[in-house]
């Protein structure tokens, strides 16, 4: 029995290799992050509460993704000989501790999860150049059949391809040649006043600081004659069903509004659970109107959700922004189940 929540990367490792093997998994249908993984039956047999985390027919307990990967595995996806089976470790590690970790500080600040870090992001993006280009290389020559080695060997001096291609528009005429380059796109936000608020000083304070000092802060420093609070609700929570396809939604949307990043800030939330789930935020910008509308690179999924301008005046709206920037409260009944950050 294979206990883990829904989408768990991890758990897909012993999942693939069972499938691989022909080994049947059961996983655990009724398995709630968060509930089952604090009972005191299942810390007994699993102590750290971490999953993915598998209960063998006989008995054995077994945690750690790698390990429950070797498991399921038969004899020829994890190698008969120990050292077949020592470069099967070694590959396992080597995804952990070197392709992991970069892609991770490259993939994560951009759909939120946590604050970007420029230099980090660069150094991440040229880091796993280095390692996909070795692994490429280990398979391109040690593992690969010849009609792949001839594929590499046939593509590799194609890169004389743009200057055909520039022989050719000669060829056509010259008018094209000189054809000026896409003006890069202007943020909207530029043209609005500068006003008293560093909002990227706001986004470095509720990243190094609990919410009992950040939230104070923010309002000691929110300028309200320059910037506006918003709250959006999701329109069609009816036709959500699994709680990671809503979140998905969620982590689609930052990700496709990256541009906008530099001059807004906002706290998504999921209510409720699969099948029965809700979404709804609150979005702070420059300006005074609706921001999506004043780019083309924003106009994306914002019109999914009702939006409403808030008074900061108002107390109501401490107490939502309150709520929705530390994930605590009541939000009107709805049961939290997960947050996003967009910063």
């Amino acid at each position: 029995r294979l206990y883990t929540y829904d989408n768990n990367w991890r758990a897909f490792k012993a999942l693939i290799a069972s499938q691989y093997s022909g080994v049947a998994v059961d996983v655990v249908k009724d398995f709630q992050l968060g509930e089952t993984n604090t009972r005191p039956d299942f810390l007994k047999k699993f102590p750290f509460g971490k999953v993915p985390a598998l209960e063998t027919k006989d008995g054995h307990s077994l945690i750690e993704s790698n390990a429950i990967a070797f498991y399921v595995s038969n004899d020829q996806l994890k190698g008969k000989t120990p050292l077949d089976q020592a470069l099967v470790i070694q590959w396992l590690s080597f995804a952990d501790n070197e392709i992991n970790p970069s892609a991770y500080t490259w993939v994560l600040p951009a759909l939120g999860a946590i604050a970007a870090n420029k230099q980090a992001v660069d150094r991440s993006k040229t880091d796993i150049t280095k390692i996909l280009n070795y692994l490429n290389d280990f398979l391109l020559t040690k593992r690969a059949d010849t009609s792949t080695k001839k594929d590499k060997k046939e593509k590799t001096p194609k890169q004389e391809k743009p200057k055909e291609k520039k022989e050719e528009a000669a060829d056509l005429g010259d008018d094209d040649e000189d054809m000026p380059l896409e003006p890069k796109a202007k943020d909207p936000f530029e043209a609005f006043p500068k006003g008293t608020w560093v909002m990227d000083d706001f986004k470095r304070f509720y990243s190094n600081n609990p919410e009992e000092k950040s939230i104070p802060y923010f309002w000691e420093k929110f300028d309200k004659n320059n910037y506006s609070i918003w709250f959006c609700n999701y329109k069609y929570a009816d036709e959500l069903t699994l709680v990671f396809m809503s979140c998905n939604l969620i982590a689609g949307m930052y990700q496709r509004l990256d541009k906008m990043r530099k001059n807004a800030f906002g706290s998504m939330i999921l209510f409720g659970e699969d099948h029965n789930s809700s979404i709804s935020g609150i979005w702070v910008w420059k300006g005074h109107e609706l921001a999506f509308p004043l780019s083309t690179d924003w106009q994306v999924d914002y019109e999914s959700y009702d939006w409403k301008k808030l008074d900061p005046n108002d107390p109501k709206t401490h107490t939502m922004v309150k709520e929705y920037f530390s994930w605590e409260g009541n939000f009107d009944g709805k049961k939290f189940n997960q947050g996003k950050i967009f910063k």
